[in-house]
């Protein structure tokens, strides 16, 4: 779907939609669904669903995992909230097919409850380095099965930042593991080496607590487990628990769709250039109003996203270049630059190359057309404006024609465009004499007569 048509979709949806049923007291467990990357629409969709499962006395959140990753930042955010929650939450990959790579493996380590449905596979938890290869590309694959030692010689040199992130990485995952009594050693190995499991290996391995086949297998398996809620030990009772989904809201659907990266931009470019066709022609107000939205929503997209400061910088210049175009033409050269600063700021903007959120190469050929069509619209109204007449300031006044009011040798008053002139001329002339101007001194004309 068209970015721009997903926009609209999901601004319609606010104003129709309805909250999902309030979720009574009594033994529920509230299903929470993430698919696809993880970003900050689903931080604030996970941490506002836990936060409703507290107040409405959930017994137990499930959290349905399908991601092939996502931002460093929302990822923490989401473990934040799940290590804080009042009410357990069992993280479960599903459906068949599904996945929790990379940002999903360190959610999964998080839940008190972990279980994986049959050919669901987790891993790969390695940190992606900004330009899309990890540490100038990483480790050999493992030779063995993916549960297996794997391949650690001949490992290309890591510089000081990438090794800091890997070390982090490892440090934080395995925190989460030695919380949750889970295998330390295979999270390590699923950061350093991008290592994955399938769901029967990962339970085999200690990864995850068991496989379930439906949320009802899961509730029926996780039945007197006891886990550990903040400083509390809790047995839960999840057999026949009811199910209810925590349907993400309008605020979560908007969310979603403005910090995609090509919608941020595209807010962004609208926002720039209506505010631009509002300062030439002042008084429409809606270039303007939509403009100023519209780079409004940008900006806050922006502010949520891993931003490079060297693009937002460029497209900074790129948008006074194309200003200083239409205010001094320079017959496209200037509105060119711009174009061009626009696009490599566009290009570098974001700071990762997380799935789903690198920005589409089609966005970026609409800038770079939008940036050319700007620069030749100006280029062509300041060479026409070049071939017209003067129609103000002192020039429009050459070649005026009038007439003498009254003369007196070389000098006296003639009345032009009905404003009474002084003025002089090199030839005699009478009252009543029709006069063309030729020149202009300050307050006075200079005139001949006309023939």
């Amino acid at each position: 779907m068209p970015p721009i048509l997903a926009l609209m979709l999901a601004l319609a949806s606010a104003f129709c939609l309805t909250l999902s049923p309030t979720v009574g007291a009594g033994r529920v467990a509230m299903v929470l669904k993430v698919n696809g990357a993880i970003g900050p629409a689903t931080s604030d969709y996970i941490r506002r669903g836990l936060q409703r499962a507290s107040e409405d006395g959930a017994t137990l959140v499930v959290l349905q995992i399908d991601t092939p990753g996502g931002l460093d930042t929302s990822m923490r955010e989401i473990i934040r909230a799940i290590l804080a929650s009042p009410v357990p939450v069992a993280g479960f990959v599903a459906p068949s097919g599904a996945r929790a790579a990379s940002a999903g493996t360190y959610i999964l380590y998080a839940s008190h409850i972990s279980a994986m449905a049959p050919g669901t596979n987790i891993g790969a938890a390695t940190p992606i380095a900004i330009g899309g290869n990890p540490f100038g590309g990483g480790s050999e694959p493992d030779k063995g099965n993916s549960g297996g030692p794997g391949n650690t010689q001949g490992q290309p040199s890591r510089d000081a930042s990438e090794a800091k992130a890997v070390n982090d990485a490892v440090a934080y995952i395995r925190g989460l593991a030695e919380l949750r009594n889970r295998n330390a050693d295979w999270a390590e190995r699923a950061v350093r080496e991008a290592a994955s499991l399938s769901a029967t290996a990962a339970v085999h391995e200690h990864v995850v607590d068991f496989t379930a086949n439906t949320i009802q297998d899961l509730l029926t398996q996780a039945q007197g487990r006891t886990v550990r809620v903040g400083q509390t030990d809790v047995r839960l009772d999840t057999a026949g628990l009811g199910v209810r989904e925590f349907e993400p809201d309008w605020r979560t659907r908007v969310l979603s769709v403005i910090t995609d990266p090509n919608i941020a931009l595209i807010l962004m470019m609208v926002g720039i250039y209506g505010i631009i066709f509002e300062f030439l022609t002042p008084g429409t107000f809606v270039p303007g109003t939509i403009g100023a939205i519209c780079l409004l929503l940008g900006l806050y997209a922006l502010a949520l996203l891993p931003v490079n400061y060297a693009g937002f910088g460029l497209i900074v210049l790129g948008v006074g270049l194309t200003v200083a175009e239409a205010h001094s033409p320079s017959f496209g050269a200037l509105g060119m630059s711009g174009g061009i600063a626009l696009v490599l700021g566009a290009a570098i903007l974001f700071e990762t190359d997380v799935p789903g959120f690198e920005v589409s190469w089609s966005v970026l050929g609409a800038i770079a057309i939008a940036a050319l069509a700007f620069s030749l619209i100006v280029a062509r109204v300041a060479i026409l404006s070049r071939r017209r007449k003067v129609t103000t300031g002192t020039e429009q006044m050459i070649g005026m024609s009038g007439k003498v009011d009254s003369w007196t040798g070389a000098a006296g008053y003639v009345i032009a465009r009905g404003e009474r002139w002084k003025a002089i001329s090199p030839e005699p002339l009478a009252a009543g004499d029709a006069v063309r101007v030729t020149g202009r001194n300050g307050l006075t004309l200079e005139v001949t007569r006309s023939t």
